[in-house]
């Protein structure tokens, strides 16, 4: 018998790797090396894809990085046009405006979409890496917007209040993540020398914790605005033995710049038949401690 694999119900999140690049080069970045060479990279390859997952799993979440998706609208609309309505979509961008694609643009590109984007996420941090668009520009969005914060090594403690409310202002939700490069099994909980945590124990109202195998989130409230301290694995398949047959749970699935389908994120290629006939179970994630969702 060949490789097995257990997700959650309705599929293991889908991420797309979009095939082009964007402009930046930030240092936590660990994609950047994979677009050096965009031989074999194709808009339809990674469709086939989409709808090959769409088949074996028809109510999983997508979702579409990079690079940088909105480095080329054109490309990110026809793999948009290829999710069916069943299933969730994100996408994360560093929302870049340009004159080929000016902030009227990227607006009615959210209006024409606002039924299929569940969210955009868009990558802002507490030291500069990229150029950033206007802030007012996320509260404009026809779509629901999340501020995604990489708190990477050495970063100015003493703002970490003055961020959230930056955006705040625009009733936008905050998820600060840690360097998952450095997370294990065995730290992932750990809340000792956690010196992100202590910092926002320190600023805004705890509400509680929820996790599952491979990540976990600490919530928090800073007058209405919702933040979230994010930690996860640097990888998402976990192995384990069920009737003492060896067994990959599978939390995240992608598909890469060539269309290519993979089980991680550490470049192990998906064997496509034997997750058609992927086995479900319930998802793991749990409230753990408090009400992180009020």
């Amino acid at each position: 018998m060949g490789k097995r694999y257990m997700t959650r119900e309705g599929g293991a999140t889908v991420t797309a790797f979009v095939p082009y690049d964007c402009k930046n080069n930030c240092p936590f970045c660990i994609n950047k090396q994979e677009y050096k060479n965009p031989d074999g990279f194709s808009v339809e390859a990674v469709c086939q894809s989409i709808r090959m997952f769409d088949e074996i799993t028809p109510r999983c979440d997508f979702v579409f990085t990079g690079g940088e998706p909105l480095a080329d609208p054109d490309g990110l609309q026809i793999m948009l046009d290829c999710v069916p309505s069943t299933h969730r979509v994100f996408i994360n961008t560093t929302l870049p405006v340009s004159e080929h694609f000016p902030e009227k643009r990227i607006i009615d590109f959210t209006e024409r979409n606002r039924d299929k984007i569940t969210c955009i996420n868009v990558s802002r941090h507490m030291v500069h890496y990229v150029q950033e668009s206007n802030d007012a520009l996320l509260g404009r969005l026809a779509v629901p917007v999340r501020v995604n914060c990489v708190l990477f090594k050495s970063y100015p403690h003493s703002n970490i209040k003055a961020f959230a409310d930056r955006f705040g202002q625009y009733g936008i939700p905050i998820q600060f993540r840690a360097d998952y490069t450095v997370t294990t099994l065995e730290n992932l909980y750990q809340r000792e020398g956690d010196g992100i945590l202590s910092d926002l124990m320190e600023n805004f109202t705890y509400l509680g914790l929820d996790g599952c195998r491979i990540r976990c989130g600490y919530h928090f409230d800073n007058h209405g605005q919702h933040i979230a301290y994010h930690r996860t694995l640097p990888y998402s398949t976990i192995p384990t033995v069920i009737d003492g047959e060896e067994v990959d749970i599978l939390y995240d699935v992608l598909i890469k710049q060539n269309g290519a389908p993979h089980s991680d994120w550490t470049g192990v290629p998906l064997d496509v038949e034997a997750y058609r006939n992927v086995m479900y179970e319930p998802y793991d994630l749990k409230v753990l401690e408090g009400d992180p969702y009020q």
